[in-house]
């Protein structure tokens, strides 16, 4: 039997407790799991930068061997190639997130049929949690608790406070 090494690809900037619900139930269910960090030049400007945000992913699943984070850009199939990957994990939260990661999945599969998506639904205290969210309520002095860890939430309010930003290129933007 081989083994089945999954992909959990996204920006997670920053990392919610839904990212980390959803890392903690994959890990049960495939052998070996990559939490990809995504370099999404669409998405602009980025509270963190890829290290920060990989620096943080390690030390909040440094608990589960068989979790390792990484970093990658380009297309997720070529990725998933190169890791000798056979799954992909994505977390579906509306119907809004379905349509999208649907297109995404059927897309993947005919560039890479040996690729599977997997799709898992959130818990149910996290079924409303995006990263987006939780910078906009920072960013309006709104409460964290719960959302994501208090590791986090002290970084998030820091950079908040400070007022500096990653652009795409990876510069701070003040």
């Amino acid at each position: 039997m081989k083994d089945i090494v999954a992909i959990y690809p996204g920006s997670f900037d920053p990392v919610t407790n839904g990212h980390l619900d959803l890392i903690h139930r994959g890990s049960k269910l495939f052998d070996k799991l990559i939490v990809a960090i995504a370099r999404n030049l669409d998405k602009g400007e980025s509270l963190f930068s890829m290290e920060e945000r990989k620096e943080m992913l390690v030390a909040m699943t440094s608990q589960l061997d068989n979790v390792c984070i990484d970093v990658f850009d380009g297309l997720l199939v070529s990725y998933c190639i190169q890791k000798n990957a056979n799954a992909v994990l994505r977390g579906i939260r509306a119907i809004s997130d379905y349509e999208f990661e649907l297109q995404m999945a059927l897309m993947n599969r005919k560039m890479e049929p040996r690729v599977e998506t997997v799709f898992m639904m959130p818990a149910e205290q996290y079924s409303y949690l995006s990263s987006r969210i939780v910078r906009e309520i920072a960013k309006l002095g709104g409460p964290l608790n719960g959302l994501v860890p208090e590791m986090v939430e002290q970084r998030v309010r820091q950079r908040i406070k400070q007022g500096r930003h990653i652009s795409a290129t990876g510069k701070h933007l003040l």
